[in-house]
């Protein structure tokens, strides 16, 4: 009996046994499969260029000194990003990739809602902003050995302070340009401007070494792939023909008094019209814009039912997100006023920059939260921001039939939609 009992119990205890065996495996099979889901889910809304690129953010309380030092190099990474865009945005064609990067800035947030994604080169920024100082730093010494130069020729051509400026100008030329090489072929960093004999040893190394070109030719070209110049050119040309399709009948039919041949009573009427569509549209147009950045096609530009959806579930944040937006974009037609020189254009372009980006990043935020839920708001709501909106965007347009009078480029200027086409003042 015992030994029956015995028996029993082994059985039970094997059983036991070989069910908790299971359900560790079972548990340890889910758990890779959440994981496996999570990484999944990850490389769908985080992109390769963005994860653990951005370093995380020290703890404020037990890592002061560190979280000063980072939060210094996120503002000072900003703003190095901001005037890179400034300076591409101001030549000509090549403002669509500023506008292309604006574009991929709501895009980001506009799929994950995270706002530490929508700054793509922070990564980069910093370092091409110690490279802009490091090489300024050098370039002043020259320049005012240059201007000593000349100026010892204009007194006296020929002589020995000319021909001892001009020979002592060319030297520095050279070692300042082979420094300057070295210094960006060593990455960059500000240590390396500041170290010239340092980089001339680090170069003898890697020539002994031997592959140094092919090695600095494979990171060049990485460097190169990870600005991503042609596909964010790519999108800001479909983003800027998308929203001139939008644009251009009304703003043309608002510019129609501006005829002097035109009858003045039709020329009024369609003016008229054209100031009612251009409210309409400029109602949709930022949802629109924002729903092409999240998707990247061509064809959401025009996609007005789903944006139309999504503008019935957060109602008030899109009336919020459109005053803000264009109340900030108003104040730049005061700057195409005038025309300003072709060295000067940048510095205006810089205002234009930091002054839409955060529009991209609010219209992102609020596109997310509004693809987030499902059920339709209030319809209270709806009204009542349709009721807010419409009357303040016929002020908006109403406002900007004006600056034609007072823009340089006259009736132009009510095509240069700067919130919706290129981020330039011209």
């Amino acid at each position: 009996m015992n030994e029956n009992s015995a028996q029993d119990n082994d059985y039970e205890d094997s059983q036991t046994g070989k069910l908790v065996t299971a359900f560790e495996v079972e548990d340890f099979i889910s758990e890779e499969v959440e994981v496996e889901a999570e990484s999944i889910e990850v490389d769908q809304f985080y992109p390769d260029e963005v994860v653990g690129n951005i370093p995380p953010f020290p703890h404020l309380f037990r890592h002061p000194i560190k979280a000063a030092f980072w939060m210094m190099r996120m503002t000072f990474g900003i703003f190095c990003l901001v005037i890179f865009l400034a300076l591409i945005a101001a030549v000509p064609l090549v403002n669509f990739i500023a506008l292309g990067y604006l574009l991929d800035v709501e895009g980001r947030v506009a799929r994950t809602g995270k706002i530490r994604l929508a700054f793509p080169l922070l990564d980069i920024a910093p370092r091409m902003g110690t490279i802009v100082i490091g090489v300024t730093l050098w370039l002043i010494p020259l320049l005012l050995l240059a201007g000593a130069a000349a100026d010892a020729r204009l007194i006296e051509p020929g002589g020995p302070s000319d021909q001892t400026l001009h020979a002592l100008t060319l030297l520095a030329s050279i070692l300042i340009s082979i420094h300057l090489c070295l210094a960006l072929a060593r990455g960059g960093t500000f240590s390396c401007f500041i170290r010239p004999l340092k980089n001339a040893i680090w170069l003898i190394k890697q020539i002994r070494a031997g592959g140094y070109f092919d090695r600095a030719a494979l990171n060049v070209s990485s460097f190169v792939a990870s600005l991503k110049l042609g596909e964010n050119f790519s999108l800001g040309l479909r983003g800027f023909l998308g929203a001139f399709i939008w644009l251009v009948i009304p703003s043309l039919m608002l510019a129609a008094t501006s005829s002097p041949e035109s009858n003045k009573g039709i020329s009024v009427l369609i003016t008229l019209l054209g100031g009612a569509s251009l409210v309409i549209v400029l109602g949709w147009l930022p949802l629109l814009q924002a729903h092409f950045a999240a998707e990247n096609r061509f064809s959401a530009m025009f996609e007005l039912r789903a944006i139309r959806s999504k503008f019935k579930r957060t109602p008030i944040a899109w009336m919020l997100a459109i005053i803000v937006v264009f109340v900030l974009s108003l104040p730049l037609y005061l700057f195409k006023v005038a025309a300003l020189p072709r060295d000067a254009v940048w510095g205006i372009t810089l205002i234009f920059v930091a002054t839409i980006y955060p529009t991209k990043l609010l219209l992102g935020w609020v596109y997310f939260r509004a693809s987030s839920r499902t059920k339709n708001a209030w319809f209270g709501w709806r009204w009542l921001s349709r009721t807010i909106v419409l009357p303040l965007l016929a002020v908006y347009v109403f406002i900007v039939f004006f600056t034609q009078f007072i823009g340089v480029h006259g009736s132009g200027v009510l095509l240069e939609h700067h919130l919706f086409l290129l981020p330039v003042p011209f």
